[in-house]
């Protein structure tokens, strides 16, 4: 039995890209031109099977996590995940633990969906934009109908059943103009945890030009300021934004979990529903089709030195002017996907996003810095080491230890287990 040399997530892909809407900036409903005409975006059941044996071979953590993407995977039916789940305990070894996690736009959720979700302790990414003019922008059916109030009544029936729900917040042109409106919102109808995800839609035929929807880079800086400041004025430890979980990793020399923002990436590639294997959500295309786990085991598949070099690519191609950036370690070029612009000095990779990563990377920085002096002082003094490239050093907090994110609780009252 062989298993991966370090941690990895899958986004698994049971449905392919088959979804219920048709939202306007989805780039995986593209992917169905892979595939045949007419085919069934259906993960068979003795490849789901395969899967999920060779996800739990694979993994070398105690925590054995699945994360089950789209598409829309909730377009399968609540029978077929509780075929995953009946799986997933068959081939459970002892002394080990699952976790599912589901991303979702929330539609087809209903009380005997929340129920599942909540008994079998489920984590839930729910897709939503903002109020509902923003929402509905771009967020449609794929008649041009509005979503906004079918996803709020997912949402309402998550947080009745007690389920761990992400917000992502696709942000866009549109949204990006108004970020303490948005924030706003999602304070007000409870939201624990945030996660943005900004929008880049390079356009083909115009050499580092980008869409109208696009959100511009210096707004995408002016959003993430704007909502950190209201976010450091009150509401630290009440909710939690990923991006600012991320940030504040650097002060404690921890690694990044957002494979975004670590030196090299390759750690979350996409089996989909034929069980092809690709190097990236983002890459999913003829040139990163690495294989098939119905013929290559997944560990190799995560191994191989194809997906080793995709990996190992993003570190290789950083410009030099990134390299020496003073926000280097929080950022690291970002996503490959929006590194196709230009440095000031003519060198190709520079990432679209730059001008608004650094703008919110140096904004926050003193509060990094200030969180990390309150957690030396409260430890006595301890020194925490940045890791270095021979030998990484990985700081853990100890249960009782305040946590890093900077809230004033104990870290078991707070990030552990996030």
């Amino acid at each position: 039995m062989t298993k991966a040399s370090r941690s990895f997530q899958v986004f698994a892909k049971p449905a392919g890209p088959a979804c219920n809407l048709g939202c306007d900036y989805c780039y995986y409903l593209k992917k169905e031109g892979l595939y045949p005409k007419g085919e069934s975006f259906r993960l068979p059941e003795e490849i789901l099977e395969k899967y999920i044996v060779q996800h739990i071979d694979a993994s070398p953590d105690e925590v054995i996590r699945f994360s089950w993407h789209g598409g829309e995977p909730t377009v399968l039916g609540l029978d077929y995940f509780r075929k995953i789940v009946e799986l997933q305990r068959k081939h459970r070894p002892a002394k080990r633990r699952i976790a599912n996690g589901l991303q979702t736009n929330g539609i087809l959720l209903d009380e005997e969906w929340c129920r599942f979700l909540a008994t079998e302790s489920f984590s839930v990414g729910l897709s939503l934009d903002g109020p509902q003019p923003v929402h509905d922008w771009h967020r449609l059916t794929k008649n041009r109908k509005p979503t906004f109030e079918l996803t709020m009544r997912g949402y309402e029936l998550l947080r009745r059943h007690g389920i761990s729900c992400d917000l992502l917040c696709v942000v866009h042109a549109q949204n990006a103009r108004t970020p303490a409106e948005v924030y706003r919102f999602f304070k007000q109808i409870g939201a624990t945890y945030l996660s943005f995800l900004p929008l880049v839609e390079p356009q083909p035929d115009s050499p580092g030009g980008v869409s109208s929807d696009t959100v511009p880079a210096e707004a995408w800086g002016v959003f993430l300021c704007t909502i950190f400041d209201e976010w450091l004025s009150g509401d630290i430890g009440r909710i939690k934004v990923q991006i600012f979980e991320e940030a504040t990793r650097t002060a404690f020399g921890q690694e990044h979990s957002l494979c975004l923002f670590r030196p090299t990436c390759g750690d979350v590639p996409v089996v989909e529903h034929n069980g092809d294997f690709y190097s990236c959500d983002h890459f999913v295309d003829a040139e990163h089709h690495l294989g098939n786990i119905r013929e290559t085991p997944l560990a190799e598949l995560l191994e191989s030195p194809a997906q080793r070099a995709f990996g190992q690519s993003k570190l290789k191609t950083l410009p030099r002017d990134c390299q020496t950036c003073e926000v280097r370690e929080m950022c690291h070029g970002e996503c490959p996907k929006n590194r196709f612009l230009r440095t000031p000095h003519g060198e190709p990779g520079l990432n679209y996003l730059c001008p608004g990563y650094k703008r919110f990377f140096s904004h926050c920085r003193p509060f990094i810095e200030g969180v990390a002096e309150e957690w030396l002082r409260q430890t006595g003094g301890q020194q925490i080491s940045p890791p270095s490239k021979a030998s990484p050093k990985i700081y853990q907090p100890g249960r009782n230890d305040p946590c890093p994110c900077g809230s004033g609780l104990k870290y078991k009252k707070c990030c552990l287990g996030k």
